[in-house]
Protein backbone atom coordinates (compact mmCIF):
# COMPACT_ATOMS: atom_id res chain seq x y z
CA UNK A 1 0.00 0.00 0.00
CA UNK A 2 1.33 3.45 -0.76
CA UNK A 3 2.07 5.80 1.78
CA UNK A 4 -0.49 8.89 1.52
CA UNK A 5 0.29 11.90 0.27
CA UNK A 6 -0.63 15.13 1.82
CA UNK A 7 -1.59 18.28 -0.25
CA UNK A 8 0.97 20.45 1.13
CA UNK A 9 3.61 17.64 -0.24
CA UNK A 10 1.88 17.56 -3.86
CA UNK A 11 2.04 21.48 -3.70
CA UNK A 12 5.24 21.27 -2.77
CA UNK A 13 6.67 18.73 -5.77
CA UNK A 14 4.47 21.47 -8.56
CA UNK A 15 5.79 24.18 -7.27
CA UNK A 16 9.41 22.53 -7.37
CA UNK A 17 9.32 21.61 -10.95
CA UNK A 18 12.94 22.72 -12.40
CA UNK A 19 15.64 20.54 -11.37
CA UNK A 20 19.03 20.63 -11.61
CA UNK A 21 20.44 16.98 -12.33
CA UNK A 22 23.56 17.87 -12.87
CA UNK A 23 26.27 14.89 -12.18
CA UNK A 24 29.62 13.65 -11.43
CA UNK A 25 30.95 13.82 -15.46
CA UNK A 26 33.98 12.02 -14.27
CA UNK A 27 31.82 9.08 -12.78
CA UNK A 28 29.66 8.95 -15.57
CA UNK A 29 32.24 8.38 -18.06
CA UNK A 30 33.56 5.30 -16.11
CA UNK A 31 30.16 3.84 -15.42
CA UNK A 32 29.72 4.62 -19.67
CA UNK A 33 33.10 2.55 -20.07
CA UNK A 34 32.05 -0.36 -18.39
CA UNK A 35 28.87 -0.70 -20.44
CA UNK A 36 30.69 -1.69 -23.97
CA UNK A 37 32.37 -4.84 -22.74
CA UNK A 38 29.54 -6.04 -20.71
CA UNK A 39 27.40 -5.66 -23.74
CA UNK A 40 30.69 -7.59 -25.54
CA UNK A 41 30.37 -10.39 -22.48
CA UNK A 42 26.84 -11.20 -22.75
CA UNK A 43 27.19 -11.24 -26.74
CA UNK A 44 29.69 -13.54 -26.95
CA UNK A 45 28.99 -16.20 -23.88
CA UNK A 46 25.60 -16.18 -25.02
CA UNK A 47 26.38 -17.49 -28.66
CA UNK A 48 29.68 -19.68 -27.98
CA UNK A 49 29.17 -22.77 -29.95
CA UNK A 50 25.92 -21.65 -31.74
CA UNK A 51 26.57 -21.98 -35.08
CA UNK A 52 23.47 -20.20 -35.88
CA UNK A 53 24.17 -16.97 -34.46
CA UNK A 54 27.12 -14.32 -33.80
CA UNK A 55 27.83 -11.90 -31.17
CA UNK A 56 27.27 -9.05 -33.95
CA UNK A 57 23.88 -10.84 -35.25
CA UNK A 58 22.48 -10.37 -31.80
CA UNK A 59 24.13 -7.22 -29.97
CA UNK A 60 21.13 -5.10 -31.07
CA UNK A 61 18.59 -7.10 -29.20
CA UNK A 62 21.02 -7.92 -26.28
CA UNK A 63 21.53 -4.31 -25.39
CA UNK A 64 18.21 -3.59 -24.82
CA UNK A 65 17.72 -6.69 -22.75
CA UNK A 66 21.11 -5.00 -20.74
CA UNK A 67 19.91 -1.60 -20.55
CA UNK A 68 16.42 -2.57 -18.87
CA UNK A 69 17.97 -5.00 -17.30
CA UNK A 70 20.64 -2.20 -15.46
CA UNK A 71 17.37 0.29 -15.15
CA UNK A 72 15.38 -2.02 -13.27
CA UNK A 73 18.13 -3.25 -10.94
CA UNK A 74 19.36 -0.01 -10.14
CA UNK A 75 15.70 1.30 -9.55
CA UNK A 76 15.05 -1.51 -6.80
CA UNK A 77 18.88 -1.71 -5.51
CA UNK A 78 18.33 1.04 -2.90
CA UNK A 79 14.50 -0.03 -1.99
CA UNK A 80 15.77 -3.87 -1.78
CA UNK A 81 19.01 -2.03 0.11
CA UNK A 82 16.95 -0.86 3.02
CA UNK A 83 14.19 -3.54 3.32
CA UNK A 84 16.43 -6.39 3.23
CA UNK A 85 16.08 -7.80 7.00
CA UNK A 86 16.48 -11.82 6.48
CA UNK A 87 20.03 -11.52 7.87
CA UNK A 88 21.95 -12.11 4.25
CA UNK A 89 24.02 -9.25 2.62
CA UNK A 90 23.83 -8.19 -1.12
CA UNK A 91 27.27 -8.20 -2.60
CA UNK A 92 26.61 -4.60 -4.18
CA UNK A 93 25.23 -3.22 -0.59
CA UNK A 94 29.22 -3.70 1.09
CA UNK A 95 29.93 -1.41 -1.69
CA UNK A 96 26.88 0.69 -1.62
CA UNK A 97 29.64 4.07 -1.88
CA UNK A 98 31.26 2.72 -4.89
CA UNK A 99 28.82 3.32 -8.06
CA UNK A 100 31.17 1.73 -10.50
CA UNK A 101 31.74 -1.27 -8.73
CA UNK A 102 28.08 -1.33 -8.05
CA UNK A 103 26.87 -0.96 -11.77
CA UNK A 104 29.86 -3.87 -12.54
CA UNK A 105 28.05 -5.71 -10.20
CA UNK A 106 24.76 -5.65 -12.25
CA UNK A 107 26.58 -5.83 -15.78
CA UNK A 108 27.88 -9.30 -14.43
CA UNK A 109 24.65 -10.42 -13.38
CA UNK A 110 23.40 -9.77 -16.63
CA UNK A 111 26.04 -11.55 -18.26
CA UNK A 112 25.61 -14.36 -16.12
CA UNK A 113 21.96 -14.47 -16.88
CA UNK A 114 22.85 -14.70 -20.82
CA UNK A 115 25.67 -17.23 -20.81
CA UNK A 116 24.67 -20.63 -21.91
CA UNK A 117 25.87 -23.90 -20.92
CA UNK A 118 28.56 -24.03 -23.20
CA UNK A 119 29.75 -19.83 -22.75
CA UNK A 120 29.92 -21.50 -19.24
CA UNK A 121 32.13 -23.94 -20.09
CA UNK A 122 34.47 -22.26 -22.14
CA UNK A 123 34.45 -19.01 -19.54
CA UNK A 124 35.52 -21.81 -17.39
CA UNK A 125 38.40 -24.15 -18.95
CA UNK A 126 39.34 -21.01 -21.12
CA UNK A 127 39.48 -17.87 -19.96
CA UNK A 128 42.22 -16.12 -21.90
CA UNK A 129 40.54 -16.91 -24.98
CA UNK A 130 36.95 -16.00 -23.80
CA UNK A 131 38.46 -12.73 -23.03
CA UNK A 132 40.38 -12.57 -26.36
CA UNK A 133 36.97 -12.94 -27.79
CA UNK A 134 35.44 -10.52 -25.84
CA UNK A 135 38.48 -7.82 -26.56
CA UNK A 136 38.16 -8.34 -30.01
CA UNK A 137 34.25 -7.77 -29.84
CA UNK A 138 34.41 -4.58 -28.19
CA UNK A 139 36.97 -3.23 -30.89
CA UNK A 140 34.70 -4.58 -33.76
CA UNK A 141 31.78 -2.27 -32.03
CA UNK A 142 34.28 0.73 -31.59
CA UNK A 143 35.40 0.09 -34.79
CA UNK A 144 31.91 0.28 -36.17
CA UNK A 145 30.57 3.00 -34.11
CA UNK A 146 27.83 0.59 -32.76
CA UNK A 147 27.01 2.29 -29.26
CA UNK A 148 28.66 5.76 -29.40
CA UNK A 149 29.70 6.80 -25.85
CA UNK A 150 27.40 10.11 -25.25
CA UNK A 151 24.97 7.24 -25.47
CA UNK A 152 26.58 5.27 -23.42
CA UNK A 153 26.60 8.26 -21.14
CA UNK A 154 23.13 8.99 -21.23
CA UNK A 155 22.20 5.49 -19.79
CA UNK A 156 24.89 5.92 -16.92
CA UNK A 157 23.93 9.38 -16.00
CA UNK A 158 20.01 7.40 -15.28
CA UNK A 159 21.90 4.07 -13.80
CA UNK A 160 24.16 7.07 -11.64
CA UNK A 161 20.89 8.90 -10.35
CA UNK A 162 18.94 5.43 -9.18
CA UNK A 163 21.39 4.61 -7.07
CA UNK A 164 22.80 7.40 -5.15
CA UNK A 165 20.16 8.33 -2.94
CA UNK A 166 21.89 10.18 -0.75
CA UNK A 167 22.53 12.47 -3.70
CA UNK A 168 26.46 12.33 -3.17
CA UNK A 169 27.09 12.16 -7.27
CA UNK A 170 24.33 14.50 -8.41
CA UNK A 171 22.62 17.01 -8.00
CA UNK A 172 19.05 16.88 -6.99
CA UNK A 173 17.99 20.41 -5.74
CA UNK A 174 14.99 21.87 -7.25
CA UNK A 175 13.95 25.11 -7.86
CA UNK A 176 10.42 26.87 -8.76
CA UNK A 177 11.51 28.94 -11.66
CA UNK A 178 13.50 28.59 -14.81
CA UNK A 179 15.84 31.45 -13.70
CA UNK A 180 16.70 30.39 -10.34
CA UNK A 181 17.23 27.33 -11.71
CA UNK A 182 20.03 28.51 -14.24
CA UNK A 183 21.68 30.94 -11.27
CA UNK A 184 22.15 27.97 -9.33
CA UNK A 185 23.65 25.48 -12.08
CA UNK A 186 26.55 28.72 -12.83
CA UNK A 187 27.88 27.72 -9.56
CA UNK A 188 26.36 24.16 -9.37
CA UNK A 189 29.73 21.91 -7.81
CA UNK A 190 28.32 18.91 -10.72
CA UNK A 191 28.17 21.52 -13.47
CA UNK A 192 29.73 19.85 -16.56
CA UNK A 193 33.21 21.97 -17.50
CA UNK A 194 35.90 21.41 -20.13
CA UNK A 195 39.57 21.57 -19.58
CA UNK A 196 40.95 25.09 -20.75
CA UNK A 197 44.47 23.97 -21.84
CA UNK A 198 44.82 23.63 -25.31
CA UNK A 199 45.36 19.65 -26.31
CA UNK A 200 43.02 18.53 -23.44
CA UNK A 201 39.81 17.52 -24.30
CA UNK A 202 39.01 16.38 -20.91
CA UNK A 203 35.11 17.05 -19.22
CA UNK A 204 34.46 16.95 -15.80
CA UNK A 205 32.19 18.49 -12.57
CA UNK A 206 33.57 21.72 -11.32
CA UNK A 207 33.87 20.28 -7.90
CA UNK A 208 37.06 18.15 -9.98
CA UNK A 209 38.75 20.81 -11.15
CA UNK A 210 41.62 21.32 -9.11
CA UNK A 211 41.78 17.29 -8.91
CA UNK A 212 42.18 17.94 -13.11
CA UNK A 213 44.48 20.58 -12.77
CA UNK A 214 46.74 18.75 -10.45
CA UNK A 215 46.96 15.74 -13.31
CA UNK A 216 46.36 17.58 -16.57
CA UNK A 217 49.32 16.63 -18.84
CA UNK A 218 48.32 19.77 -20.96
CA UNK A 219 48.59 22.51 -18.43
CA UNK A 220 51.56 24.54 -19.06
CA UNK A 221 54.17 24.81 -15.96
CA UNK A 222 57.80 26.15 -15.36
CA UNK A 223 60.89 23.69 -15.52
CA UNK A 224 61.28 21.84 -12.54
CA UNK A 225 64.61 22.12 -12.41
CA UNK A 226 63.92 25.78 -12.62
CA UNK A 227 65.43 26.42 -15.79
CA UNK A 228 64.07 29.48 -18.22
CA UNK A 229 61.13 27.46 -20.38
CA UNK A 230 58.05 26.70 -19.66
CA UNK A 231 56.38 23.14 -21.13
CA UNK A 232 53.46 21.10 -20.56
CA UNK A 233 53.42 18.80 -17.65
CA UNK A 234 53.54 15.67 -20.15
CA UNK A 235 56.92 16.92 -21.86
CA UNK A 236 58.43 17.66 -18.36
CA UNK A 237 60.03 14.60 -17.78
CA UNK A 238 61.71 13.97 -21.09
CA UNK A 239 62.76 17.71 -20.90
CA UNK A 240 64.06 17.31 -17.44
CA UNK A 241 66.26 14.08 -18.50
CA UNK A 242 67.37 15.90 -21.89
CA UNK A 243 67.89 19.15 -22.97
CA UNK A 244 67.44 20.83 -19.96
CA UNK A 245 70.25 22.98 -19.79
CA UNK A 246 70.05 22.90 -15.42
CA UNK A 247 70.37 18.86 -15.95
CA UNK A 248 72.25 17.29 -13.17
CA UNK A 249 75.24 15.81 -14.97
CA UNK A 250 78.58 14.49 -13.67
CA UNK A 251 82.13 16.18 -14.31
CA UNK A 252 83.48 14.89 -17.60
CA UNK A 253 86.77 13.92 -15.83
CA UNK A 254 84.86 11.58 -13.56
CA UNK A 255 86.54 8.65 -14.46
CA UNK A 256 89.77 10.39 -13.80
CA UNK A 257 89.10 11.28 -10.62
CA UNK A 258 86.58 14.63 -10.15
CA UNK A 259 83.08 13.04 -8.26
CA UNK A 260 81.61 16.75 -8.97
CA UNK A 261 78.03 16.97 -9.81
CA UNK A 262 76.38 20.34 -11.73
CA UNK A 263 73.85 21.78 -13.72
CA UNK A 264 74.96 21.20 -17.58
CA UNK A 265 74.61 24.78 -18.47
CA UNK A 266 77.29 25.36 -15.80
CA UNK A 267 79.82 23.01 -17.38
CA UNK A 268 82.35 25.67 -18.57
CA UNK A 269 82.17 27.50 -15.95
CA UNK A 270 83.35 24.25 -13.78
CA UNK A 271 85.97 23.06 -16.05
CA UNK A 272 86.95 26.91 -15.84
CA UNK A 273 87.46 26.87 -11.72
CA UNK A 274 88.38 23.33 -11.32
CA UNK A 275 91.29 23.61 -14.06
CA UNK A 276 94.23 22.94 -11.66
CA UNK A 277 92.54 19.57 -10.27
CA UNK A 278 91.45 18.25 -13.77
CA UNK A 279 95.27 19.24 -14.78
CA UNK A 280 96.39 17.42 -11.99
CA UNK A 281 94.52 14.84 -12.04
CA UNK A 282 95.95 14.23 -16.01
CA UNK A 283 99.40 14.88 -15.36
CA UNK A 284 99.34 12.32 -13.11
CA UNK A 285 97.88 9.70 -15.14
CA UNK A 286 101.18 10.47 -17.80
CA UNK A 287 103.60 11.29 -15.27
CA UNK A 288 103.00 8.90 -12.21
CA UNK A 289 106.66 7.19 -12.66
CA UNK A 290 108.82 10.18 -13.58
CA UNK A 291 107.80 13.15 -10.89
CA UNK A 292 106.93 13.68 -7.63
CA UNK A 293 103.18 14.58 -7.02
CA UNK A 294 104.72 17.74 -5.84
CA UNK A 295 106.44 17.93 -8.98
CA UNK A 296 103.30 17.62 -10.58
CA UNK A 297 101.45 20.27 -8.85
CA UNK A 298 103.95 22.76 -9.50
CA UNK A 299 103.87 21.70 -13.73
CA UNK A 300 100.22 22.29 -13.19
CA UNK A 301 100.29 25.38 -11.79
CA UNK A 302 102.89 26.34 -14.81
CA UNK A 303 100.37 25.10 -16.76
CA UNK A 304 97.67 27.33 -15.69
CA UNK A 305 100.04 30.34 -16.27
CA UNK A 306 101.06 29.30 -20.10
CA UNK A 307 100.19 31.16 -23.09
CA UNK A 308 97.98 28.82 -24.07
CA UNK A 309 95.23 28.81 -20.62
CA UNK A 310 92.31 29.80 -22.45
CA UNK A 311 92.64 26.71 -25.00
CA UNK A 312 93.03 24.58 -21.36
CA UNK A 313 89.84 26.02 -19.84
CA UNK A 314 88.12 25.58 -22.84
CA UNK A 315 88.92 21.69 -22.88
CA UNK A 316 86.10 20.41 -21.69
CA UNK A 317 86.39 16.44 -21.33
CA UNK A 318 89.54 14.17 -20.61
CA UNK A 319 90.77 13.38 -24.21
CA UNK A 320 90.72 17.33 -25.76
CA UNK A 321 92.12 18.81 -22.33
CA UNK A 322 94.97 15.68 -22.27
CA UNK A 323 96.08 16.76 -25.95
CA UNK A 324 96.16 20.46 -24.96
CA UNK A 325 98.77 19.31 -22.15
CA UNK A 326 101.15 17.40 -24.11
CA UNK A 327 101.07 20.20 -26.51
CA UNK A 328 101.91 22.78 -24.40
CA UNK A 329 104.29 20.94 -22.79
CA UNK A 330 105.91 20.24 -26.09
CA UNK A 331 106.74 24.29 -25.74
CA UNK A 332 107.67 24.48 -22.33
CA UNK A 333 110.33 21.92 -23.02
CA UNK A 334 113.90 23.76 -23.04
CA UNK A 335 116.95 22.71 -25.24
CA UNK A 336 118.31 20.23 -23.57
CA UNK A 337 114.68 18.42 -22.82
CA UNK A 338 113.89 19.38 -19.37
CA UNK A 339 110.84 21.02 -18.85
CA UNK A 340 111.44 24.63 -18.01
CA UNK A 341 110.22 26.66 -15.02
CA UNK A 342 109.29 29.63 -17.50
CA UNK A 343 107.64 30.27 -20.81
Amino acid sequence: MDIPVSDSELVRDVCLSFECNYCDKELVHRIAQLLLPGLAAACVDSTTGDLFNSPSFVAVDMRKEMVDYLTHRSETFVAESLIKGDGTQDPAEEISNNPTEIISIFIDEFSGLKRNLLGSISGWLLSETQEDKIDDFVQDMEINRFWLVDRREAIAEVLLKNIDFNNTFHCAMKFSTAEQLAEHQSYCIFRPMNCTHEGCAAKFSAGHIEKHESVCPFKVLPCEQQCSQSLTRHEMDRHCITVCPMKLINCPFNQIGCQSTFPQCTLEKHCSEFLHSHLLYILQINHEQEASLEELDKRAELLEKSQSLGNLSKSLNVRSLTSAIKAQEAKMLNPEGEFSTFI
